[in-house]
């Protein structure tokens, strides 16, 4: 590896940043229906380790459009986490979009999504959203090999 290979993004990093309007308000709907503490925080900032992967709430004035995932963990379960989840009171997306099968809708909040990136192996994807307390929409997938 050359010293150019080593200053680009692919050796960086990753670490989602989520925008909350009430702080307090969204680390309650994290710790209470996630079942997430974080693992640090500053003024203004909290932060969360899922899986080894950071990510952050932090106090903006802006707000997503919640109107596409903004980050997603994929799991071994998605029926065992779902359901968890619905338990916690986290209530899931009904979708209905081409591509999903079973009528492009989801059912009981999961949706079966036909293909996936050829690089992971699987012939597919099961996969369910919510909101959470500051509208972003986040997801949750399962691959299907």
């Amino acid at each position: 590896m050359n010293a150019d290979d080593r200053n680009t993004l692919a050796q960086g990093r990753v670490a989602t940043r989520l925008p909350t309007q009430d702080l307090a308000r969204a680390r309650r709907f994290y710790a209470e229906q996630l079942g997430l503490e974080p693992v640090d925080e500053r003024p203004g900032g909290l932060l969360y380790r899922c899986g080894g992967v950071e990510f952050v709430l932090f106090r903006s004035t802006g707000a997503s459009s919640g109107t596409f995932t903004q980050m997603a963990w994929e799991v071994d379960d998605i029926e065992a986490v779902v359901s968890e989840l619905k338990r916690r009171g986290v209530v899931f997306e009904v979708v209905d979009l081409p591509g999903l099968l079973g009528g492009g809708r989801t059912s009981d909040g999961i949706a079966d999504i036909d293909g996936n990136y050829p690089s992971k192996g699987a012939r597919g994807e099961r996969g369910a959203w919510f909101r959470d307390s500051e509208g972003n929409m986040l997801g949750i997938g399962q691959p299907v090999y």
